[in-house]
C-alpha cells in the first residue's frame, strides 16, 4: 500500500440563499482556488472538483484547474468526476496537458460516464449523439480510448504533406509527460472495477454505487476495491494503482458546527433506487474528532485505499473549510495511517 494521503472534494454549489458565502459563480471558482491555496498551507495532498453541468455547479474543470496549478506549489489538483459523455476527447486532450504543465505535473484526473443528471440527454445537446447501436456509456469509454492514445502521443491525424513534406501522424499538442498514469476512472459496482484495472488507470471508488448486496457501504466498496487489486495484478500492469474513496466528514468543535452538522451524528447508509435498480450511498460522519477518527479507523473501504477525499460544504467559505480540514488533519487522518507531508519528508531525509 502506498503512502496514505488525503484531500477535499467540492462540488462548487452557488446560490443567492441565505448563509450560502458563494452566491455566485465568481464567487465558488475564486473561492474554491483559495481553498487550494489554504489545503496546501495546512499539508491537505489534493483539492479536487466535482464537474456538473446544467446545474448552477462547476463545470468546466481545466480553466480552473490551471489556475489552482498557478496559485499553489505541491498539493495535487483534481476531477471527480469529468463526465466523457461531454468531452471532445482531443480538444480535452490539449487542455488536461496544458492545466497539468501550469502545475508542474500534478493533475489527477477522474473521469467517467457521469452521474445522474438534471438534464435530458444533456451531451446530446452538446453535439455528442451516440451512433446506431450505441449507448452513451459505450460512447464515454470510446471517448476515453481517444482521450488516453492522445496524451500518450499516438499520432490521432493525418499530416497534410503540402504542409509537412511528408505523411505522417501528428500528435495534439503540447504533450504532458506522466500524465497518461494519473488518470482515475469513476467505478460504481464491482464490475467496473475490474475493467478499470484491466485498462491500467486508477480508480475512484463513487460514492454512489449502483449495487446493493445488503452489506454496509464500506463492506461493499471495499469488496469492489479487492477485485480491482485482484485484476491489476492479473493484468500484469508494473506500477503500483491508486484508489480513493470520498467521505462527508464534518467534525464538530462549534455551535456553529452543531448547528450545521448536529443532525447528522449516528447517520446511517442510505439505500434507494436509481436507474432501474438498487443503490447504496454512504452515511455522513459527524460528532466529535476522536469519535469520527474511530469510525474512520474502522471503514473498511477507507482502509483499503490510498486516497481519501474529503466532500466540503463550499458554500460555508473558505474559512469554514479551511478549519474543517485543519480539524480533520490534525484530530481525524492520523486514525487512518495519514501523516503530514512535512513528516514524511523529515523521514526520508532521515
Amino acid at each position: 500500500m502506498s503512502q496514505k494521503r488525503i484531500g477535499f472534494l467540492s462540488f462548487g454549489h452557488w446560490g443567492a440563499v441565505r448563509g450560502s458565502q458563494t452566491p455566485s459563480a465568481a464567487d465558488t471558482l475564486r473561492q474554491t482556488i483559495e481553498l487550494a491555496v489554504a489545503a496546501e498551507e495546512i499539508g491537505i495532498d489534493n483539492a479536487s472538483v466535482r464537474v456538473h453541468h446544467f446545474a448552477p455547479q462547476l463545470s468546466a474543470p481545466f480553466p480552473l484547474l490551471a489556475a489552482m496549478g498557478a496559485r499553489t506549489s505541491r498539493i495535487e489538483l483534481g476531477t471527480g468526476v469529468i463526465d466523457m459523455r461531454y468531452e471532445n476527447p482531443l480538444y480535452m486532450a490539449e487542455e488536461a496537458a496544458v492545466a497539468d504543465l501550469i502545475s508542474g505535473g500534478r493533475l489527477q484526473l477522474g473521469v467517467s460516464r457521469g452521474s445522474p443528471e438534471p438534464a435530458l440527454n444533456g451531451a446530446h445537446a452538446f453535439g455528442f449523439v451516440p451512433p446506431e447501436g450505441m449507448t452513451d456509456a459505450d460512447l464515454a469509454r470510446h471517448k476515453l480510448e481517444l482521450f488516453l492514445a492522445a496524451i500518450e502521443g499516438a499520432g490521432v491525424v493525418a499530416s497534410d504533406p503540402r504542409m509537412t513534406g511528408v505523411s505522417q501522424g501528428l500528435s495534439v499538442q503540447p504533450q504532458a509527460p506522466g500524465l497518461r498514469e494519473r488518470i482515475w476512472w469513476g467505478s460504481g459496482t464491482r464490475g467496473t472495477a475490474r475493467w478499470v484495472a484491466e485498462q491500467g488507470l486508477n480508480m475512484q471508488s463513487s460514492t454512489l454505487l449502483t449495487e446493493d448486496t445488503g452489506v454496509p457501504f464500506d463492506e461493499l466498496q471495499a469488496e469492489q476495491i479487492a477485485i480491482f487489486h485482484d485484476a491489476w495484478r492479473e493484468a500484469g500492469h508494473a506500477r503500483e494503482p491508486r484508489v480513493s474513496v470520498s467521505r462527508s466528514v464534518m467534525p464538530i468543535t462549534s455551535d456553529v458546527d452543531r448547528l450545521y452538522f448536529g443532525g447528522e451524528v449516528d447517520g446511517e447508509d442510505q439505500v434507494g433506487w436509481l436507474d432501474g435498480g438498487n443503490a447504496r450511498f454512504g452515511k455522513t460522519y459527524a460528532g466529535e474528532p476522536d469519535r469520527i477518527a474511530e469510525q474512520l479507523a474502522q471503514d473498511a473501504a477507507v482502509q483499503a485505499a490510498d486516497t481519501l477525499l474529503l466532500t466540503v460544504p463550499n458554500q460555508l467559505g473558505v474559512e469554514y473549510n479551511a478549519r474543517l480540514l485543519e480539524t480533520v488533519a490534525k484530530h481525524v487522518a492520523p486514525a487512518i495511517g495519514w501523516v503530514p507531508p512535512a513528516e514524511r519528508s523529515a523521514a526520508r531525509v532521515g
